[in-house]
């Protein structure tokens, strides 16, 4: 009897990552000019809708952030606080080399470096800019990682929840944004 249940819950997790990796509602968060290129994906030359890529206006009914360009440290905080507000199961695609080692403001005293030190990273898109080829193929490999059950940034971010709160409170030690938030 154990036998099946286990099967029947596999089958179920099947259903579940095929609905999910083919209905994926994207909240953009364009802080640099990779945020250009996200509109001509969304037209009918690229058309990322048919690969079940749409648009939502709030966190809440996001599953999928896109952080497109370079983040400071105040822009970090408010990248954590949206990722906080979207449900589970929760996805971010970092676009471009910004969010990998701060494009061409790598220098800056307050440019963030790596994206995945405060916020778990699913996928990460090369290029500066990525174009919508990239981007189509980056939401690809997401749609990959949640069909085998392998996109589990959310599930990270839980299970190391004090690992990245600590490296957000090193961004700005007295900031209300990265109080405690128990899961």
């Amino acid at each position: 009897m154990r036998g099946t249940d286990k099967n029947s819950q596999k089958i179920v997790d099947i259903i579940k990552n095929f609905a999910r990796k083919n209905s994926l509602f994207v909240l953009a968060y364009g802080t640099g000019c990779g945020a250009i290129e996200i509109a001509p994906t969304m037209t009918s030359r690229y058309d990322a809708e048919r690969f079940g890529i749409r648009g939502a206006a709030t966190p809440r009914q996001a599953d999928v952030l896109l952080v497109t360009g370079y983040l400071t440290t105040k822009t970090v905080k408010r990248v954590v606080k949206v990722y906080e507000e979207m449900q589970d199961p929760k996805y971010i695609i970092g676009f471009g080399s910004c969010t990998i080692n701060g494009g061409m403001y790598y220098d800056s005293y307050n440019t963030i470096k790596l994206l995945d030190h405060y916020v778990p990273v699913d996928v990460y898109i090369n290029g500066c800019m990525p174009r919508p080829e990239a981007v189509i193929q980056g939401f690809i490999k997401l749609q990959e990682l949640i069909k085998e059950g392998k996109a589990d940034g959310a599930k990270r971010y839980k299970e190391n929840h004090k690992w990245y709160r600590e490296n957000q409170r090193k961004l700005a030690p007295n900031s209300p944004y990265f109080g405690e938030y128990h899961y």
